[in-house]
């Protein structure tokens, strides 16, 4: 079950520099709040990957459900609750508002998700394995 996998930590890598440099440089009102929300899930998930040696869907539905908490920790105003309001980390990385909308998105970055691995990455490593298999 535990592993290291050098290409999902290599892009959950990648995918953490473009949220650093989505939150220092964006300052909009589509790619920080919305593309920011899918990245974090895939970002999330590729960490996990990099771990885990688990089934796509079990750790896709893992990080769902952990950001889905997440959210809803927002709700109950968690950070306040911790008394971390002075804490700009916890606040960058608990979140302080909730939104419908996030869960959404969250719910979107788990489907790129589940499509590029179980159909994409699926249909370019079946010729590779049929051949060692056939060997």
């Amino acid at each position: 079950m535990l592993t290291f996998n050098k290409n999902y930590f290599c892009f959950a890598i990648l995918i953490f520099f473009i949220e650093v440099l989505i939150a220092l440089f964006v300052h909009d009102s589509f790619v920080r709040p919305y593309l920011g929300d899918v990245l974090v899930v895939i970002l999330i998930y590729c960490f996990s990957k990099s771990f885990l040696k688990l089934p796509v869907l079990t750790v896709a539905l893992f990080v769902l459900l952990f950001s889905f908490t997440i959210e809803f920790l927002q709700f109950l105003h968690i950070v306040e609750i911790l008394h971390l309001e002075k804490s700009k980390i916890a606040k960058t990385i608990i979140g302080t508002s909730f939104s419908w909308i996030d869960l959404l998105t969250y719910i979107i970055g788990i489907a790129i998700v589940i499509i590029i691995e179980k159909y994409w990455l699926k249909s370019e490593t079946k010729p590779v394995a049929n051949n060692i298999l056939n060997k």
